[in-house]
């Protein structure tokens, strides 16, 4: 299956998320399947350049487009096919509109079809030269890129409130192998659930607030972040 079909499917799946209210769960697999893999989060990223104005000159939109298809050649050839497969099994029953056709064809080795491969080249060249034109703001029409980037500015922000000391904790805590912590990190998480089951009383607003962190821990998955507000948590408990 042509990439452009799966970005165009997973965009789809994550724009649906949000009214369905299941954004969380469909954005830790996007995280799992797209970004955490250098190759294909990359060839992502390429997708969506090549579809975005850019108000480019003749020659350098020329040139963006023949790196562009470089660029994709090398990354295709590093993926194996088991990864777009897992995609695949993600968004497979998506029925969706391939936004993307236009570069699928500028990509494609398909000899039959290249006059298909020349009209799509430029349009799209057509389209890199155009002004930029600024973001919506109606966040079902945020671009993932967008997504990624509020999710950056969101531990951003966690970190500058942290205190010096807790800042040199968590650099120094981001800088350790995983192997070394990813255990402690779930043996820590069955005890703060302990610990927090066991603070459970009759008053209904306090309650809530303990069942409502009780379930935000347990859908959490491992990372370094995750595993350093959990330290903090055990030990204000």
């Amino acid at each position: 299956m042509k990439f452009g079909i799966l970005k165009s499917k997973i965009e789809n799946v994550l724009i649906e998320s949000y009214k369905k209210n299941t954004f969380k769960k469909e954005m830790f697999i996007f995280e799992e399947l797209i970004l955490k893999n250098k190759n294909v989060s990359k060839l992502f990223y390429l997708y969506g350049e090549l579809s975005s104005n850019k108000g480019l000159n003749e020659s350098v939109a020329n040139e963006y487009i023949n790196q562009s298809i470089i660029l994709y050649e090398n990354l295709i050839n590093k993926i194996p096919t088991s990864q777009l497969k897992e995609i695949q099994m993600w968004v497979g029953h998506i029925q969706c509109e391939n936004t993307y056709n236009t570069i699928d064809n500028l990509f494609s080795n398909d000899v039959v079809n290249l006059e298909d491969k020349i009209n799509s080249k430029n349009s799209i060249l057509e389209s890199i030269k155009l002004p930029k034109t600024e973001k919506k703001t109606d966040i079902v029409n945020v671009p993932i890129k967008d997504m990624v980037e509020i999710a950056n500015k969101t531990i951003t922000n966690y970190i500058d409130n942290l205190t010096e000391s807790d800042k040199k904790e968590l650099k120094s805590l981001l800088s350790s192998n995983d192997d070394t912590i990813k255990e402690s990190y779930f043996m820590l998480k069955g005890s703060v659930l302990t610990k927090l089951e066991n603070l459970q009383e009759s008053d209904s607003d306090v309650n809530n607030k303990i069942t409502e962190t009780i379930n935000k821990i347990k859908d959490e998955s491992y990372d370094k972040i995750n595993y350093f507000k959990l330290r903090k948590l055990n030990g204000e408990l």
